[in-house]
């Protein structure tokens, strides 16, 4: 019976796209009808996207399809872990097609980040731009500091722009402070903190962004492979002002790059620690582990490349040198990654004879 209950679910789910339903992303297949003011994209199986404008889908072997509303759409943030009743209320759409660029960076997220799933949530996306947003201010990045004065906040607007321009493809048209002290059950937090593995995670504000959920190996390895290449073309695409030293350094990030992404590439099985020899469970957790660090220092890269674009010629230098530490990361959570033994943390902490 579930077989053909199937077009018709989908074509419920074909009807609930857009901002009125909270879903922004929606995967079809072979002959579903594109939702009107629907963007069509098209991802065949070398993964290459296009955009298309049709009334229905027509794939190609090996092709999938996803279809997206523009918006706008709203949602709001938590740009402080520690102080949940302070928000964002952000109002952002989807950008149109740039022609400069072969794979648009929305696009790159829903391949990358969304494959897996039938849609894409606003409270799922809206817990991806709250993550890119408390890592960029936990690490002094951006600056929300008490009593805004209004050029603290044109600051703090013009670099949340770029971030979520470049990191996830979307334009903020609107981000005021919001107040979400009545949404937000401390209780339930609490008793969530005091026993994260009796109590379940404390429900969700309605419009707030969800929490977002640990990332297994294989999406890790998947985000790597697909980001790395984009990460690397968005840097060699960077304007530099003359200076041997600055084209040096940026030609040694690019090689240094291309290389992490060759060894994603080649990356061996989390399984298996050589043919025939399986891999312990302590093992296999510990490469998972090291994967998700090379996607931390991913989102670290692209939130990097928004301030570079940004940058003034004489904050070029410090930015290349924490573009090299970043990159440093990387490469030594990939070696990890790679390595089917390595001495574990508990194994580190011997108790005194």
């Amino acid at each position: 019976m579930a077989l053909f209950n199937w077009p018709a679910q989908r074509a419920a789910d074909s009807a609930a796209l857009g901002a009125h339903a909270g879903v922004i992303a929606l995967r079809l297949g072979d002959g579903d009808s594109v939702p009107e003011g629907g963007v069509l994209v098209i991802f065949d199986a070398a993964n290459q996207a296009r955009r298309r404008t049709a009334a229905r889908v027509a794939l190609a072997r090996g092709e999938r399809a996803w279809c997206f509303h523009p918006g706008p759409y709203s949602v709001d943030l938590t740009p402080f872990a520690a102080a949940p009743e302070l928000g964002l209320s952000l109002q952002f759409v989807i950008d149109a097609a740039d022609p400069r660029v072969a794979l648009q960076r929305f696009d790159l997220f829903l391949l990358s980040e969304a494959d897996g799933e039938p849609r894409l949530a606003l409270a799922r996306f809206g817990a991806a731009l709250q993550a890119a947003l408390q890592l960029e201010l936990s690490q002094g990045n951006l600056e929300l500091p008490p009593c805004t004065s209004l050029d603290e906040w044109h600051a703090f607007r013009g670099g949340l722009n770029q971030l979520l321009y470049t990191r996830f493809g979307v334009t903020v048209e609107d981000c005021l402070p919001a107040d979400l002290g009545e949404r937000v059950d401390f209780a339930a937090m609490l008793r969530a903190r005091a026993q994260p593995a009796a109590v379940a995670p404390a429900p969700v504000p309605a419009g707030a962004a969800a929490p977002q959920p640990p990332a297994g190996d294989a999406q890790s390895l998947r985000r790597l492979f697909l980001e790395l290449p984009a990460a690397t073309s968005a840097l060699r695409l960077l304007a530099l002002p003359p200076g041997q030293a600055l084209f040096l350094a940026h030609g040694a990030l690019l090689q240094r790059l291309d290389l992490a992404g060759a060894g994603v590439a080649t990356m061996p099985s989390l399984e298996w620690a050589a043919p025939g020899q399986r891999l312990a469970a302590a093992q296999q957790a510990r490469r998972t582990a090291a994967s998700a660090a090379a996607a931390h220092a991913l989102d670290e890269g692209w939130a990097l490349l928004a301030r570079l674009q940004l940058a003034a010629p004489a904050q070029l230098p410090a930015l290349l040198d924490e573009a090299d530490r970043i990159l440093s990361n990387l490469q030594h959570c990939l070696d990890m990654r790679r390595a089917p033994f390595a001495a574990l943390q508990q194994d580190e902490r011997k108790e005194p004879s």
